[in-house]
């Protein structure tokens, strides 16, 4: 890559005191010493190395599926789609989560991408995206490889919420997109979880990746795409996307996009809507803006579909916080998409008799990219943010995901 994509982080020095914990566990997890990892095919150094070490089966089929504890996709046979699971980290019971990995395998070589969702529990509207793209794949019709990973946090999807249950230390719930590359040996099932995933699945079958989003519960967001413009290869893949806002932005140590970043493969998150439900017309969106990325890769043939130059997107490097101050039913008085100016009036506040506790106001200029869905809010509920450009992103800095 021309560019260093990690640059941008070093630039943007803007964790917020609610992610240091949670980050702060992160770097614990990484810089842990030798522990007794469970017993996989191939130790943590040679998959960290993200060299071709070849496909490992553990022999279990499920529901007629083969396991793997390792992928290597050109093992698999071409011109055809292959469902197998990965043998993910290991439950109390001693029993393993799986997660469910679809490749299609191109009757020709080429490149090689990597299709994730399910880091958060609550994401309906991703799954569903990446469902229907690799539906629409034809591997004999293909050049180079997809590889779909749809329920990477399978606990969190169990329970259909956005944090990974972790009983280590009493009921606990973990942020799985601030663990990522994760550790095999790491000091929580989540961090383990995530090593094994991308030192042996993920990272070694992938030269671009895109993980999908949604907002989280109680909170929902636009169509947009997240990714650091300043890198060209990722630069190129969001403005294929028909969507009205790009968050251009390297945003938070830990998101899995940023992994892959960092060990140069281009990479980019998009946001599909509100948590916990469909959206067929963003989830349109997003798979004719996917389907577009394989053409750009050359994977699959075809006219390119609607871009962003189709629509007026609007590219905002900063996201705006409005959090709220007392306790109470929350009127909006602007709209998703909205563009709304510095000091205008964006929401109102009420207590059980009606009487208005507080009134929200836009610090910038820019458009609403998410907003509270959930009528009612605490103190310190995110409401809304807005995206907006500064000329030296730096400070605080948060998205809504």
């Amino acid at each position: 890559m021309s560019e260093k994509p990690n640059e941008g982080l070093d630039r943007r020095d803007f964790m917020i005191a609610s992610i240091a914990t949670v980050g702060a566990s992160a770097v614990l997890a990484r810089d842990a010493g030798p522990a007794n990892a469970q017993d996989t095919a191939a130790s943590s150094d040679e998959a960290a190395s993200g060299a071709s070490r070849g496909t490992h089966y553990t022999g279990d089929v499920i529901d007629g599926k083969k396991v793997v504890s390792v992928l290597d996709v050109d093992d698999l046979e071409p011109g055809q789609k292959h469902l197998l699971y990965f043998q993910g980290v290991e439950m109390p019971t001693g029993q393993h989560w799986y997660v469910s990995v679809t490749v299609a395998k191109g009757a020709k070589p080429g490149k090689r991408g990597v299709l994730t969702c399910g880091v958060h529990g609550d994401e309906m509207s991703s799954v569903h995206t990446v469902q229907t793209v690799m539906n629409q794949l034809d591997p004999a019709q293909m050049s180079g490889t997809v590889m779909a990973v749809t329920d990477v946090s399978r606990p969190a999807l169990e329970s259909m919420q956005r944090r990974w249950p972790n009983q280590g230390r009493g009921a606990d719930l973990i942020d799985m997109n601030r663990e990522w590359p994760g550790n095999e040996n790491g000091v929580t099932p989540t961090s383990r979880h995530a090593g094994l995933l991308f030192n042996r699945l993920l990272r070694p079958n992938a030269d671009f990746a895109i993980d999908f989003h949604t907002g989280t519960t109680g909170f929902e967001v636009t169509a947009f795409n997240i990714g650091g413009m300043d890198v060209p290869e990722v630069k190129a893949m969001v403005e294929l996307y028909p969507v009205g806002q790009i968050f251009d932005n390297h945003v938070y140590p830990g998101v899995l996009h940023n992994a892959f970043m960092e060990v140069g493969i281009p990479s980019f998150t998009p946001e599909i809507g509100a948590a916990r439900v469909l959206d067929p017309g963003m989830i349109s969106l997003f798979v004719e803006g996917t389907m577009n990325v394989l053409k750009h890769h050359g994977i699959v043939a075809g006219p390119m579909g609607r871009t962003g130059k189709d629509v007026n997107v609007f590219v905002g490097n900063s996201a705006f916080p409005i959090l709220a101050t007392a306790g109470g039913l929350v009127e909006h008085l602007v709209k998703l998409n909205d563009k709304v100016e510095a000091g205008q009036k964006v929401a109102v506040q009420r207590n059980s008799f009606g009487e208005v506790m507080a009134e929200y106001t836009s610090g910038v200029a820019g458009e609403i990219t998410g907003q509270r869905s959930d009528a009612m809010s605490e103190p310190g509920n995110p409401l809304v943010f807005i995206l907006f450009n500064q000329p030296t992103p730096a400070g605080i800095e948060t998205y809504p995901e």
